[in-house]
């Protein structure tokens, strides 16, 4: 899936980071979230899953752009 196939919910130029290297949170067309963020290294997720750190703020936007 490209990044151009999702739809952006947080970071849209309010924060101190660039345009796409900042944790962000995005909805896909099928209502599923994708969370961009920091490796996290705090256990092993099964295989094909991955751990990210996001700041609590980026959170709390992606909720609010929801309307959740």
């Amino acid at each position: 899936m490209a990044r151009e196939e999702l739809t952006r919910l947080t970071g849209n130029g309010n924060g101190t980071c660039g345009d796409e290297d900042c944790p962000n949170v995005y909805r896909t067309s099928s209502g599923t979230l994708v969370v961009q963020g920091n490796v996290s290294e705090a256990f092993a997720p099964p295989s094909g899953e991955a751990l990210v750190e996001i700041p609590e703020e980026v959170l709390k936007e992606a909720v609010r752009a929801l309307g959740w």
